[in-house]
């Protein structure tokens, strides 16, 4: 999971920036799914997580060193205003699954 500090006022273009970027995901060895969560607006910024899931630690470490990975995220750096800070990554083993019946 990545935490993503937006600035108010810039939620229409940060979910721009998702909504309409390439993504390479599904392609990717190990790749389950991803989701763009968007959180609670707070007094300088409004929360957003993205959200993805592996098969193995392994498999996303090997994404994050890909091309596919560093297609993905080639223009991440002309979107900083957007942002308060850096996004913070939070990684996350299963201990429990549980799905409806």
């Amino acid at each position: 999971m990545n935490r993503f500090k937006v600035a108010l006022g810039s939620e229409a273009d940060f979910e721009d920036v998702w909504l309409s970027r390439e993504s390479k995901l599904g392609a990717v060895p190990g790749f389950n799914s991803f989701k763009m969560l968007k959180g609670e607006s707070r007094t300088d910024h409004t929360l957003y997580v993205s959200h993805s899931t592996w098969d193995t630690y392994e498999a996303f470490i090997a994404w994050t060193k890909s091309e596919a990975f560093r297609a993905a995220h080639k223009n991440v750096g002309d979107k900083k205003p957007l942002y308060l800070e850096a996004p913070n990554f939070e990684g996350f083993s299963v201990i429990q699954t549980e799905a409806a019946v």
